[in-house]
């Protein structure tokens, strides 16, 4: 019974953390695309592709037909994210005029973080 409601209050959660950071991106769009990698072309593109896979993925995961493919889906955006990670390590984790954190966070965000929000995504699979 604990374990239920542990799921059904994770996946509400992670739906709504991913829906309103999928809209952050069409509201900020300034914040993501310095973290956008510079050999990467098209970043308003990429971004716009985030914000809508960020909002398809949360919406899929509180639909049952829809859960397993959704979070599948998360798995492989997170996944994609990874240069982004990695290149923000590479530019120091601090950006001009924006986000700028200590470069040991950065790579806590790379090594712990994100391989946990990949878990967290990966649990709704089954």
């Amino acid at each position: 019974m604990k374990k239920q409601l542990l799921l059904k209050i994770g996946k509400y959660l992670m739906a709504a953390f991913y829906f309103l950071g999928g809209i952050n991106h069409f509201l900020q769009p300034e914040f993501y695309l310095p973290l956008i990698p510079e050999y990467l072309p098209e970043k308003d593109l990429l971004n716009t592709i985030a914000g809508i896979a960020e909002v398809v993925g949360a919406i899929g995961l509180l639909i049952p037909q829809t859960r397993k493919i959704a979070a599948w889906g998360i798995v492989a955006m997170l996944v994609a994210f990874i240069p982004s990670h990695v290149y923000f390590i590479q530019i120091g984790s601090c950006l001009e005029e924006g986000l700028c954190v200590s470069e040991w966070i950065g790579w806590i965000r790379l090594v712990l973080i994100h391989p946990l929000l990949i878990w967290w995504a990966f649990i709704y699979t089954k």
